[in-house]
């Protein structure tokens, strides 16, 4: 399976942009949302933010734009790990319409797991969390569909 089914969610009206097409903050908004259901899969979730006082910042995302998406549609995001270290997830998200299989958007994000005391801190993920996102990496083998992260830049025609 190339990436986890992580959330679904219908287009919203006030989401809708003088072009008739989903407002590209919205398209933000929705993979945030999709983000938070990654950390409750991983079990970075409520009771653990809670209890240890830590969790995830997004500290860079890049997004794709690929296609359309109209008030008629409902999203889907899949979600594939790219990497991970001690403090670090890299991973893709695929936000899709639904019944179609080529991508509306993609993203990468890099999270950081960070304890929130009195000034926040980088922190190791615990031995369950690390364990979990090695599953979901191993689980979602495979590329996801649209460019990777790119410089972006402007280049001059000689």
């Amino acid at each position: 399976m190339p990436a986890a089914p992580l959330y679904k969610t219908p287009i919203a009206a006030e989401w809708i942009d003088y072009n008739g097409h989903l407002r590209d903050a919205y398209y933000g908004l929705i993979l945030s949302l999709a983000t938070d259901a990654l950390m409750d899969r991983l079990g970075l979730d409520a009771p653990y933010r809670e209890r240890s006082r830590c969790t995830l910042y997004t500290v860079e995302m890049h997004i794709h734009y690929l296609r359309e998406v109209h008030q008629s549609d409902v999203v889907e995001v899949s979600a594939a790990i790219l990497g991970s270290d001690a403090k670090r997830i890299h991973v893709a998200l695929q936000l899709a319409c639904a019944g179609q299989a080529e991508p509306a958007a993609t993203a990468e994000l890099m999270l950081l797991h960070v304890a929130q005391g009195q000034t926040p801190a980088t922190a190791p993920f615990p031995p369950a969390i690390l364990r979990a996102i090695e599953q979901l990496k191993t689980q979602c083998i495979g590329p996801i569909a649209g460019p990777g992260s790119r410089r972006m830049e402007l280049r001059s025609r000689s």
